[in-house]
């Protein structure tokens, strides 16, 4: 027990209490985060928004398309 005590007041003496209190707050919201997205996952895109943020898929497909309507 004293030694974890010792351990405590040399990472509060080498971090100090400001970048300790902002180190447990980000940790809390990591663990928050991560808990929620196991809980809930979020369904895939849809396929026009991914098609969206790729632009030279929907040029392909649209080429691919156009030979398919040629006889």
């Amino acid at each position: 027990m004293r030694d974890l005590l010792v351990i405590l007041v040399v990472v509060l003496l080498v971090f100090g209490t400001k970048k300790l209190r902002s180190l447990g707050s980000d940790l809390g919201s990591a663990v928050k985060g991560f808990k929620k997205a196991v809980a809930d996952p979020a369904p895939p895109p849809p396929q026009a928004q991914v098609d969206a943020e790729f632009p030279e898929v929907i040029e392909s497909r649209s080429r691919e398309r156009e030979a398919q309507d040629r006889p």
